[in-house]
């Protein structure tokens, strides 16, 4: 088995501490310092810093333009992904998404996330942002969240109907699946309490694998407890998983903060020594899948 340098998909990460997350571990993100020495240490080559503008779940604001001066300034560390908000602009329908999605372009973003806004998925602006994104060709990472307040991310139903009606409005527009309630998704067993945490055990194909089967757009992001949750809770259909979907699986880590533990990623370096997966599904999720999204024409 040769091990590979992965790609992190998904994390957050601000120029300086600035504000704690009281009401969760009372830390704020990473110092780049500290990131190096995490991925340093978990064989990790770089991340995709994801920033955060969205009311619902910031407490340390990161600006786009931040994000981009970070890039700039650790080069070796750090890629990024801009973010926009569905309400930006005019918090119409008609937004001109493209005029802010091109700017950010000509800077080096790769992407449109982590989408985090607590509206419906199908809500007008939603589909307006996601228009655009289509239309400058800019992959998406979502994060789904639930309607009654005191959450984060785009609201959608049990069932995911919401994201099938938007993967089936864009086909041209890469989606990547992430959180606890498109996780949850993974098995048929779901219900409307467990969709909110971690759920354990045997795994029932559920509708993340009827919608990756269906829609090729569909990617997941196989980052925080999660991702990792949804690949280990049952090791065989886990390894299964990742082998049929290898070409749209994008290793993560989610890191928020410096107490964050991650463990997927030593999971899936042992999945392949092993012999569960085979190294070409292995480097494409650990590593290849995220660079040819980086490094692909705009």
């Amino acid at each position: 088995m040769k091990k590979v340098k992965k790609i992190d998909i998904h994390v957050h990460i601000g120029a300086r501490k600035v504000l704690n997350r009281f009401q969760i571990d009372n830390s704020d993100y990473c110092t780049v310092t500290e990131l190096r020495s995490k991925y340093d240490e978990m064989g990790i080559d770089f991340g995709v810093n994801l920033p955060g503008i969205s009311p619902e779940c910031r407490y340390h604001t990161v600006t786009n333009e931040e994000a981009y001066q970070l890039s700039c300034d650790y080069p070796e560390t750090l890629k990024w992904f801009c973010n926009l908000d569905p309400r930006y602009g005019t918090n119409s329908e008609d937004t001109d998404f493209s005029y802010f999605i091109n700017h950010y372009k000509e800077f080096g973003a790769k992407g449109v996330g982590e989408i985090t806004a607590n509206i419906y998925f199908d809500d007008p602006k939603v589909l307006n942002l996601f228009k655009h994104c289509e239309a400058c060709n800019m992959p998406v990472i979502f994060h789904i969240g639930g309607p009654n307040g005191h959450d984060y991310g785009l609201i959608d139903d049990l069932g995911l109907p919401r994201l099938e009606k938007v993967l089936q409005m864009f086909p041209k527009l890469q989606f990547l699946g992430h959180s606890q309630k498109f996780w949850a998704e993974i098995s048929s067993d779901v219900t409307e309490e467990s969709r909110y945490g971690f759920p354990t055990g045997k795994v029932t194909p559920g509708r993340v694998v009827e919608l990756m089967r269906k829609y090729p757009n569909l990617c997941c992001d196989l980052s925080a407890g999660s991702g990792g949750n949804a690949m280990m809770r049952d090791p065989e259909f886990g390894f299964a998983f990742m082998e049929e979907f290898q070409d749209r699986l994008f290793y993560g880590t989610d890191f928020c903060s410096p107490k964050n533990v991650m463990v997927f990623g030593n999971y899936l370096d042992k999945a392949c020594e092993d012999g569960n997966i085979s190294q070409i599904a292995y480097e494409k999720i650990a590593r290849e899948n995220a660079w040819a999204l980086l490094n692909r024409d705009s």
